[in-house]
């Protein structure tokens, strides 16, 4: 797996993720579990997506 998530986009999915997951335990909707998703391909630096739609949001290393 290499690294294809980067900068502002791995902070924003982590900032987001972690949101929803509060959210989602104080007592809101089931769906704001979904949480999880992005704050783990956050924290691995590693979207599935991305590779399927040929995306990258990690700098390149020169």
């Amino acid at each position: 797996m290499k690294a294809n998530v980067g900068g502002i986009d791995r902070i924003l999915r982590i900032v987001v993720g972690l949101a929803l997951i509060v959210w989602a335990a104080m007592g809101g909707p089931v769906w704001a579990w979904i949480g999880v998703v992005p704050l783990a391909t956050g924290i691995v630096k590693f979207c599935p997506l991305y590779p399927l739609l040929g995306m990258s949001t990690c700098p390149v290393d020169k």
